[in-house]
């Protein structure tokens, strides 16, 4: 991890020094680890692709309702598909340099833009209303109890109207001097939005008037120097039945009570990635690559598979038996829920797929950063 300053470009956002494109081109270090040969017991199956336009280098992904799908590019063009078929249905041109999105519900389509718009559309695809917020929208806005809550670069949650997108509320909080640039967003679960910040901290807030339940301590920067000293929640908290959870870079893990935030368990693991449960299982990929199942109620090892070091794998997505990873070369790599090994593999279009799918007809959705959304099985 010393030689991460190495790998970072430094940003200027809000007041704030950022961190920006981990392991971009021209690294130096350690190379990936090359593809290992396993023998495959399942296997992914195309349903359609569909393109959609280039993201920008943005995190953007589809949204789904009842019957369709919807992608954006990074130029403002909306597309609906047919959910079945993938068929283009309609496009739009919003004509808005979109840095977030597709937010979708209550019959809104909702994109974010780096100049800090959000836009709203019907499933028509004409523009219900637009507004200002603060700074650059970086997560995918979203739609609960009639809001639609926004966070911004600069560390603020805005809750807008979703009727008309007038703001409702904002929730301000003070950010370090040097934080990494995320897509990190919000986590909304029985009327409380949980939200990870630059310097470890995991809040809860109302949503029916924007304050503040609780705040913990997820994990304190320690180290020699600003860069080693960098200890922030970048990805979404992640919340199942009565507890959430949440996990810094350069950090550790921590499960909070939804209620009050009581502790209930830590363990020493850093990820930029983010956190997906399934029944009794944490699934991770942690900073070096290692995709790890943690036990749910205690945070220990179940298994860890470490066949994908250092090739910028993806946040875990678990559907049946099996947990699906990106990494840099476009390939999406199955493995065993059971213990880890390698089962199934496919390229897709070469492009690094870095969000969460969505689940789809027991299968998936999964944008690349070429812009191409996949609808993918497995049997």
């Amino acid at each position: 991890m010393k030689a991460l300053g190495l790998l970072l470009v430094l940003l200027s956002l809000s007041g704030c020094s950022t961190i920006k494109g981990w392991f971009g081109k021209g690294k130096t270090g350690p190379e990936p680890t090359p593809l290992v040969e396993f023998h495959a017991t399942e296997k992914f199956v195309e349903r359609w692709h569909s393109k959609v336009g280039d993201t920008g280098g943005h995190a953007l992904q589809p949204a789904l309702t009842t019957d369709a799908v919807y992608g954006v590019s990074a130029k403002g063009e909306i597309t609906r598909l047919d959910r079945k078929t993938g068929r283009e249905i309609w496009h739009v041109n919003s004509k808005m340099s979109v840095s977030a999105g597709v937010g979708a519900g209550d019959g809104l389509l909702l994109i974010g833009s780096n100049k800090g718009e959000v836009e709203a559309f019907g499933e028509d695809g004409k523009l219900r209303w637009k507004q200002i917020v603060s700074s650059e929208v970086l997560s995918t806005p979203q739609v609960a109890d009639g809001l639609v809550i926004v966070r911004t670069g600069d560390g603020r949650i805005t809750a807008l109207n979703e009727a008309d997108g007038k703001q409702r509320w904002s929730y301000d909080h003070t950010l370090p001097s040097l934080i990494v640039r995320s897509h990190a967003g919000v986590t909304v679960h029985r009327g409380i939005a949980y939200v990870g910040y630059a310097g470890g901290k995991l809040i809860a807030i109302k949503i029916a008037d924007g304050s503040e339940a609780w705040e913990n301590t997820v994990s304190e920067p320690r180290g020699n120097n600003e860069i080693e000293r960098i200890s922030d929640i970048t990805s979404d908290p992640m919340v199942s039945d009565n507890e959430v959870c949440a996990i810094a870079f350069q950090g550790r893990l921590a499960c909070y009570d939804t209620d009050q935030g009581s502790p209930l368990w830590t363990r020493e693991i850093s990820s930029d990635k983010g956190l997906f449960v399934l029944r009794k299982n944490i699934y991770l990929t942690d900073s070096q690559g290692t995709v790890m199942a943690l036990d749910k109620d205690s945070g220990s090892t179940v298994w860890k598979n470490e066949d994908l070091l250092l090739r910028q794998v993806s946040m875990p997505f678990a559907q049946n038996d099996v947990v699906m990873v990106g990494d840099y070369e476009g390939y999406l790599h199955g493995l065993s829920r059971a213990d880890g090994h390698l089962v199934a593999r496919i390229r897709l279009d070469g492009s690094t797929s870095g969000v969460i799918p969505v689940e789809m007809d027991n299968g998936m959705l999964l944008e690349t950063q070429g812009g191409i959304i996949y609808s993918l099985s497995i049997q």
